[in-house]
């Protein structure tokens, strides 16, 4: 946890930028019948039937000292898609960067191993020397902010149904 913390206590450096990045699913639904429309006194009626449309991942990566967030939606969560975000955070957004500083937690596709399947070595090598990880501790993926960032994508625990 210090190790996350002390990161988080640098001071903005645009050559080695601290970025935090997380991931999550997301189901995908559609309405069942139309909401019946607002009138005065009235608030909209939204139907709690759902018709399922399947789920989604959603990729947040975010610079909290440069404020500065991006954000990709994708249909799954592999490790080829991590490896192409990653990509796209170090060539895209950070070029100019000596190094990334990445925050984030130790989820199996989140090793260098992704890049490798997703790019010829030289490749994975090239954008993985262009960081510089810092995980999350197990039980304390809280302390990464993209994790924040997403958790507002989710209703409040008083307001989720009960099952």
């Amino acid at each position: 946890m210090e190790d996350v913390l002390d990161v988080y206590c640098r001071p903005h450096d645009p050559q080695c930028p601290v970025v935090c990045l997380d991931e999550t699913s997301k189901q995908l639904s559609g309405a069942v019948r139309a909401p019946l429309p607002i009138e005065p006194g009235t608030p909209t009626r939204i139907d709690s039937h759902y018709e399922r449309h399947g789920t989604c991942s959603i990729f947040v990566a975010c610079e909290p000292l440069g404020g500065w967030r991006v954000a990709e939606v994708t249909q799954r969560r592999t490790r080829l898609d991590w490896a192409l975000f990653v990509r796209d955070l170090v060539d895209v957004h950070y070029p100019d960067a000596a190094r990334v500083v990445l925050v984030m937690d130790n989820l199996n596709t989140h090793h260098p191993a992704s890049l490798y399947e997703a790019f010829e070595p030289a490749e994975a090598k090239r954008i993985w020397d262009r960081l510089a990880i810092h995980y999350t501790p197990v039980h304390g993926s809280w302390l990464n902010i993209a994790e924040c960032e997403l958790s507002v994508l989710s209703p409040p625990m008083h307001q989720r149904a009960h099952t």
